[in-house]
């Protein structure tokens, strides 16, 4: 037996150990008084393209957890960089002085979120600019309302590319104290044309455990009141040119 027949012959297994684990009983055992709502943003410009496929099958499995989610897409319109304007640091503001495009809008949505997950295209091994542009000014000039929210990022392609756009999303997470939820494999999803990322079956599947292990996590977190990790130390800024 080869590698990839033995990475196959594990992976089904896996699989198959999975229809019959707790989990779902878990889940559907769950009972916090409260309704979890995970913020979904659609990177693509393309309202209803392969991102927005992925996005929409993560969705329908949340709703089978319980697990309110919404879509919300950045859409074609620019969305502005951060400028390092300090802006958001003074005279307690409320968030990027920028408030025309779609960043304000997300940075709405996130105050009543339980968790996040973005999705986005691989443009040249990268995330798309505009998502990259909005994530970068919600954590800076908003990072309150992210912190130990649990998160994940997709990313579809044609062929290559997307493992560093992962990679350059998840770092962004980490930052922020974003618990990371994994799934089965990279959450990857192949397609061109479409609506042809639907012809990925393994890449759909992914995407339908990352929705469970999401649920898994945040049903368990609210369940169980666990409060935030308490972090007494001062945070410790270092340069390396003295």
């Amino acid at each position: 037996m080869d590698r990839r027949d033995f990475i196959k012959k594990a992976t089904m297994a896996a699989a198959g150990a999975a229809v019959v684990s707790p989990v779902a009983a878990m889940l559907n055992g769950t009972s916090a008084g409260k309704t979890c709502k995970v913020l979904l943003v659609n990177g693509s410009p393309r309202q209803d393209g392969n991102t927005f496929c992925c996005l929409k099958e993560i969705e329908t499995q949340l709703q089978k957890h319980g697990v309110e989610s919404e879509i919300v897409q950045i859409g074609r319109k620019p969305v502005r960089m951060c400028i390092n304007c300090g802006g958001c640091r003074q005279n307690d503001a409320k968030g990027c002085v920028f408030d025309d495009d779609m960043c304000a809008v997300i940075t709405e949505r996130m105050a009543t979120a339980d968790a996040l997950i973005v999705g986005t295209p691989v443009y040249y091994g990268q995330p798309n600019g505009g998502i990259l542009s909005l994530m970068q000014r919600l954590f800076f000039s908003a990072g309150h309302l992210v912190q130990n929210k649990p998160a994940a990022a997709l990313a579809v392609c044609r062929r290559g590319g997307a493992t560093a756009t992962l990679q350059t999303m998840n770092m962004m997470f980490e930052m922020m104290n974003m618990p990371v939820v994994t799934s089965q494999y990279w959450n990857i999803a192949y397609g061109a044309g479409k609506g042809e990322v639907k012809l990925d079956a393994e890449g759909m599947q992914t995407m339908r455990t990352l929705a469970t292990n999401m649920a898994f996590l945040l049903q368990k977190i609210h369940a169980e009141g666990n409060p935030a990790p308490q972090r007494n130390e001062r945070p410790a800024f270092m340069n390396f040119i003295r």
